[in-house]
C-alpha cells in the first residue's frame, strides 16, 4: 500500500511541478521558445488548453494556468486523501491543504533552481545553454533583491546561499 501511495503522490507532485513551472515561468517573463519551456508548455497543454477556451486572461495573468494550478493542487490533495484511505475533508481544510501545497511546491521549485543557477555559474560562468536562459529568468527576480542588500564579496555572489537559507526557513515554518 505504500508503494501505491509514493507512486501516486510522486506523479501528481509531479504534474503540480509542471503546472507551477508554467505559470512561473510566464510570470517571470521566460523565453517561451527555450526549449525546455517548450516542453514544459507541451506537457501542460492538455489540462490549461481547455481551461484558456473558458477563462480569459485578466490583465497579464492567465487565468487559465492559475485554476490548473489550482485543479492540480486540490486533485493532490484529494487522492492522497482517497489513496491513504482517509475521508476527503471539509471544503475549508481541503483549500487550505491545498494552498499550502502550492506555497510549498514553489518554494522548493525556487530552491533548487537557485541552487541549480549557482552550480551552473560556478562550473560555466558567462556561458550559455537552455538551462542556464530558464534559470536566469526565473531566479533574477528573487535574487536581484538579495543583491541590492548584501553585496558580492571579493566577486562571489552569496546572493544564492542567502536565498537558500530564506526558503529553508520559510519551509520549516510551513511544517
Amino acid at each position: 500500500m505504500n508503494a501505491l501511495i509514493f507512486i501516486v503522490d510522486t506523479l501528481v507532485g509531479l504534474a503540480l511541478y509542471a503546472v507551477l513551472l508554467r505559470l512561473l515561468m510566464q510570470w517571470s517573463r521566460a523565453d517561451f521558445r527555450n526549449p525546455i519551456s517548450q516542453a514544459v508548455v507541451r506537457l501542460t497543454n492538455p489540462l490549461v488548453m481547455p481551461l484558456r477556451r473558458i477563462l480569459p486572461p485578466v490583465g497579464k495573468i492567465d487565468t487559465a494556468s492559475v485554476i490548473a494550478v489550482l485543479i492540480v493542487a486540490v486533485a493532490d490533495i484529494a487522492i492522497v486523501f482517497v489513496v491513504r484511505g482517509y475521508e476527503l475533508p471539509p471544503a475549508f481544510i481541503w483549500l487550505r491543504e491545498a494552498a499550502v501545497e502550492i506555497v510549498r511546491t514553489t518554494l522548493w521549485i525556487y530552491f533548487y533552481a537557485i541552487l541549480l543557477y549557482a552550480v551552473l555559474s560556478l562550473i560555466a560562468p558567462g556561458g550559455y545553454s537552455p538551462v542556464q536562459s530558464l534559470l536566469v529568468s526565473l531566479c533574477e527576480p528573487v535574487l536581484r533583491p538579495i543583491r541590492r542588500v548584501i553585496k558580492p564579496i571579493g566577486g562571489l555572489d552569496l546572493s544564492p546561499l542567502w536565498a537558500g537559507i530564506a526558503i529553508q526557513a520559510l519551509l520549516i515554518l510551513l511544517r
